[in-house]
């Protein structure tokens, strides 16, 4: 099945209420539409953007906007849901820092269908950043969608950077990752990228990651936004050689992708990474011994 993927390199702006964010949003997936978009991949922290709304001294704080925000949740969902309806794509609306029962608060991603469905992946690994808030925790569960486009999975950023998820993933049918992200600083565009790009070649996998731009001197969390976003597939026979897809081009990484190919090039590939996986866990070769000289 072919299938039109538009990554978001999307720039962090201002919004003056929540109206404003939701038009915002709105405006940018009904440009990729334009452009032929079946599934529209927005970043991570996205709905950090509406906290541009509140006071100057709730916004600089990370736990008072959180708690803030949390009355937005509801009208995330709606605007997730209408904008994928309106324009018959399949959307993940970036994500959202959603206050769990511990009273912390999970970095969840939403998937939301055309006949208004929705699903979410939480963020698995926390980063320093995440870790050192002490507000935010980690989920629990990893997650594969059946969906009409395909089986695909959501890896939210620095959970790229561990192959043991997208593997998992990929053994559950999954042939296209969305990793949407965000960065402040080179270094960790770089790790994403390399990540993305790594987990495109094991399994094999298409990898389309989305991004946050510009800046936010009023957000401690959305400060610096760095990174671009791309598509990535496996660097072998029926793929480019360098495995890169598409690059952000005006805001967007833009590329109609075969998820049917992997099974169609399995036959003459220069390297069978997946197939070759379990060798790794042979019992002389799982743990390396210490030989002395």
């Amino acid at each position: 099945m072919k299938l039109c993927v538009a990554a978001a390199q999307y720039t962090i702006g201002e919004p003056a209420d929540f109206v404003a964010f939701a038009t915002g949003v709105a405006a940018q997936v009904a440009h990729a539409a334009k452009r032929g978009a079946q599934l529209v991949v927005l970043p991570e922290y996205l709905a950090l953007e509406s906290a541009a709304m509140l006071a100057p001294d709730v916004r600089d704080d990370l736990a008072r906007s959180l708690d803030a925000l949390q009355p937005c949740w509801d009208d995330y969902l709606a605007l997730a849901r209408e904008v994928a309806r309106r324009h018959g794509v399949l959307l993940l609306a970036g994500t959202f820092l959603l206050r769990m029962p511990s009273g912390r608060y999970r970095n969840r991603a939403l998937l939301a269908t055309p006949g208004g469905q929705v699903a979410f992946q939480d963020k698995l690994a926390l980063t320093g950043y995440e870790r050192a808030s002490g507000i935010i925790e980690p989920g629990d569960e990893l997650k594969v969608f059946a969906t009409d486009c395909g089986r695909l999975a959501i890896d939210i950023c620095y959970d790229v950077e561990f192959p043991l998820y997208a593997r998992a993933q990929a053994q559950a049918g999954a042939r296209l990752l969305l990793v949407p992200s965000c960065t402040d600083t080179a270094a960790g565009a770089n790790r994403v990228r390399v990540g993305c790009r790594a987990r495109a070649l094991e399994n094999p996998l298409y990898v389309a990651c989305a991004v946050t731009a510009g800046e936010a001197p009023w957000s401690p969390a959305l400060d610096s936004n760095t990174g671009g976003a791309g598509i990535y597939a496996p660097i072998d026979r029926g793929f480019p050689a360098d495995g890169v897809v598409a690059r952000s081009d005006d805001g967007w990484a833009i590329a109609t992708l075969d998820l049917a190919a992997f099974d169609a090039h399995a036959g003459q590939a220069q390297v069978a990474v997946a197939r070759d996986w379990p060798a790794q866990t042979r019992p002389a070769v799982e743990r390396a011994r210490v030989e002395s000289l």
